[in-house]
């Protein structure tokens, strides 16, 4: 058997760094029949013979998670396997009891009293009820639950929230490919500086980064055969189209002869090599595709730095994939199998519940603050909105404690919250103001304010003030009109 290499995610717990994902079972019981889970857990024994001993599942993924622990219970090879598994729940507000019978869910479909690594996933970060999840999670950690926590397709400036009120989240799970380099940068450095390792998925965009695809016409309509090629495509296409894509592959190709490589095996290795990045995820379709040794040979040879830099170069003249990580659920353009969030979820519920006086329509966050000083969060009169002057406060916690930037990203979410609960949305504002405790804070949270309103540009005022509470570091109130 090769020498996997390996990667310790968290005490105690060493993974392979190329894992074996297993979202297609829910594209192969698409029809509505269901895989035999121990017909179909035979076909696991193979990739975890090799070293190959880390799988990826979730709760949406069809039977996977049913599948995986039949695996591990039942068959010898499974006994040392890692079964990693996610939550996506609807968005919205959560209990403890709520977040408890998830996980135990979890647990009875994996056949284990302890998930391995429990990865959350948040719709909106708007809602920030996401946070309490991270929370109820954590307790359910020290309970003995859950042996780690991960998240997915969290962006940088809300894995840094998260991290700031003490979650200790070991992983985030993201699209991170040759096509889609959204991962390095930011999240590079915030994961690497934070140890965070990325777990990549998307590494072969759904098989399209394969021979099979090289010098071909473009794919339209039935040539999508599946979800992944459905949903990759769209990455693909806002990359910069099909002649940029066949470039990279022609690239690729060119490596790939060289080291004796086949090009998803290039594209993957060169992936592993990307700073934080702690495995790369590869699917697999169980009892149909197998492609073990590609993923074996991931740790038989090295691209040497000229060969990385033709790969750079090349992927150079491809278009960003607009956003941070995750972006793709949350943003135009949705880059999902459907082109939307149809595939995923209902309509978002408002955050705040809105109160009517007169014309006025009002929401409390329900902050001590509100009700001792008389005021609302945010009063709608026609089609102006106007919110307090918000902090990064969250029930009795005080989100970002020594930092900043995830004060101020978790001010605006609070803000954009707010609005979205009275019809308004973060692009109708037209006036921001923006109180700093220190100016020595002033940059960091002005460069935050720049990203958020990159492309919404409000007449806006930064001022030095006397803030009430000692853990604030910035306040910001704005002003909106409907458009």
């Amino acid at each position: 058997m090769s020498q996997i290499e390996r990667v310790e995610l968290a005490p105690g717990l060493s993974i392979a760094r190329a894992i074996t994902g297993l979202w297609q079972i829910a594209d192969m019981e698409k029809g509505g029949t269901t895989l035999d889970p121990a017909k179909t857990a035979q076909f696991m024994a193979a990739y975890s013979d090799a070293g190959l001993d880390t799988f990826d599942m979730a709760d949406h993924y069809g039977s996977a998670e049913i599948i995986a622990g039949y695996f591990k219970k039942n068959l010898s090879s499974g006994k040392n396997s890692h079964l990693f598994t996610k939550w996506v729940p609807k968005p919205g507000p959560v209990t403890r009891d709520e977040v408890r019978a998830a996980i135990l869910e979890r647990c009875a479909r994996l056949q284990t009293e302890k998930v391995e690594l429990l990865q959350y996933h948040a719709w909106k970060f708007s809602n920030p009820f996401w946070l309490d999840t991270l929370m109820f999670l954590q307790e359910l950690q020290e309970e003995g639950l859950i042996g780690a926590i991960g998240v997915t397709n969290f962006d940088t400036a809300h894995l840094r929230i998260a991290k700031s009120i003490g979650v200790n989240i070991v992983s985030n799970q993201i699209s991170y490919s040759v096509i889609d380099q959204r991962g390095g940068g930011a999240m590079a450095d915030y994961c690497d500086s934070n140890g965070v390792k990325i777990l990549a998925y998307g590494t072969l965009c759904g098989g399209f980064i394969s021979k099979k695809w090289l010098g071909k016409v473009q794919p339209t309509g039935d040539a999508l055969a599946n979800w992944s090629l459905m949903k990759y495509k769209r990455f693909i296409d806002v990359a910069g189209g099909w002649e940029k894509f066949q470039h990279v592959l022609a690239t690729l190709d060119e490596v790939g002869s060289e080291v004796g490589r086949s090009i998803s095996t290039v594209a993957s290795k060169y992936q592993l090599s990307q700073k934080a990045v702690g495995a790369v995820i590869i699917g697999a379709r169980l009892g149909e595709n197998a492609y073990i040794d590609d993923a074996v040979s991931l740790f038989t040879f090295d691209l040497s730095a000229t060969q990385r830099n033709k790969i750079a170069t090349a992927l150079s003249y491809l278009s960003d994939v607009p956003g941070d990580c995750g972006d793709e659920y949350r943003k135009p353009p949705y880059l999902t199998a459907s082109g939307d969030l149809s595939h995923h979820l209902e309509d978002f519920p408002p955050v705040y519940q809105v109160k009517q006086s007169g014309e006025k329509s009002m929401i409390d966050s329900g902050t001590t603050w509100e009700q001792l000083a008389g005021y609302s969060r945010a009063v709608r009169i026609g089609d102006r909105v106007l919110v307090s002057g918000t902090t990064a406060t969250h029930g009795a916690i005080a989100v970002g404690v020594n930092d900043p930037e995830a004060q101020t990203h978790f001010t605006i979410d609070k803000i954009e919250a707010s609005l979205e609960s009275l019809g308004a949305k973060l692009s109708d504002v037209v006036r921001s103001r923006v109180f700093v405790s220190d100016m020595a804070n002033w940059e960091p949270i002005a460069r935050v304010h720049g990203v958020r309103f990159a492309d919404i540009r409000p007449a806006n005022t930064m001022v030095e003030a006397k803030l009430i509470g000692d853990e604030y570091l910035v306040e910001i109130e704005v002003e909106a009109v409907i458009q």
